[in-house]
């Protein structure tokens, strides 16, 4: 068994595509195709089945990738233990939100850029649940989640730091003055940004137990944040995304304290054996995170 066909298989397999499995691993499409058909015949089973413009794997396909995942990394770590020192190099691609890529990443990008030339971060933005589908699916290699919970089925990781969440609003606001009741804030409009953001989650879910609450979702942190500083409600945010905002003034945190705790954490596919560089990011974040806390 080939590993030069394992690894164009868990490419389909993991892209349900040959066309962009082609456009990853730079084959031609017909050469990609003709790798998996070799791997179909020296195992005798159909790998996937063929709908129309859809693909799908079979059983003996989904029985497969998980041994096909494994063969790759130990094939790389072998590598990498008799192979020369060489500084890492190599592509990570990283699943983020936007609260941390806009606040958060920008010192590992930047680490990572002036001391490990040689390793691509490519970040995609996404939330919460869509990373950790993408992780255990293979699409990302690391993912950064901020979540309550710190246990993901399918999935390994460390936890960062727990992530502080303020309630915002213009100065000036009606409740900007004194401790502030759960039972007041449904009466307020709510601002956020779109839903799967898990504090927006959980903050709905504390005042739903209350009363009936609406939120005017903005689509983005950045429109949030501007809707708030012009009066136009209140919004509970990380308090690392408003940090300029409170310090300039435009923005104001009341006094109400969420009763949840959201951790920031960075997670992979459970079993996965890190790369050389996924190691180094874990442990530049970790160095970074304890930093700014």
């Amino acid at each position: 068994m080939e590993l030069r066909l394992l690894v164009t298989f868990e490419r389909v397999a993991t892209l349900l595509s040959f066309t962009r499995a082609a456009a990853e691993l730079t084959y031609s499409q017909s050469s990609v195709t003709g790798q998996v058909r070799s791997l179909e015949t020296s195992l005798d089973v159909a790998l996937f089945d063929r709908l129309g413009s859809h693909i799908r794997l079979t059983e003996a396909g989904e029985r497969l990738l998980p041994y096909a995942r494994r063969m790759i990394e130990l094939a790389e770590e072998a590598r990498a233990a008799v192979g020369p020192a060489e500084q890492p190099a190599g592509t990570l691609v990283v699943g983020t939100m936007e609260s941390l890529s806009s606040y958060l990443l920008p010192p590992l990008v930047e680490l990572f850029r002036h001391r490990y030339p040689k390793v691509r971060l490519s970040l995609r933005t996404t939330i919460g649940d869509e990373t950790r589908q993408a992780l255990r699916q293979g699409t990302y290699d690391l993912g950064f989640l901020m979540e309550e919970e710190t246990e993901h089925s399918g999935l390994e990781g460390v936890v960062l730091g727990e992530e502080r969440l303020v309630l915002v609003a213009a100065p000036g606001h009606a409740l900007a003055d004194g401790r502030v009741a759960t039972v007041e804030l449904v009466r307020q409009t709510l601002l956020a940004p779109e839903p799967g953001c898990a504090y927006r989650d959980l903050f709905e879910r504390e005042l739903t137990a209350v009363g009936p609450v609406e939120f005017t979702e903005f689509g983005t942190l950045e429109a949030t944040k501007r809707a708030a500083a012009a009066g136009l409600g209140i919004s509970l945010l990380p308090e690392v995304t408003v940090a300029a905002e409170l310090a300039e003034g435009s923005l104001v945190v009341l006094a109400w304290e969420p009763p949840f705790t959201l951790r920031t954490q960075l997670a992979w596919r459970a079993g996965k054996r890190l790369s050389a560089q996924a190691r180094l990011l874990v442990e530049q974040a970790r160095r970074l995170t304890a930093e700014r806390g």
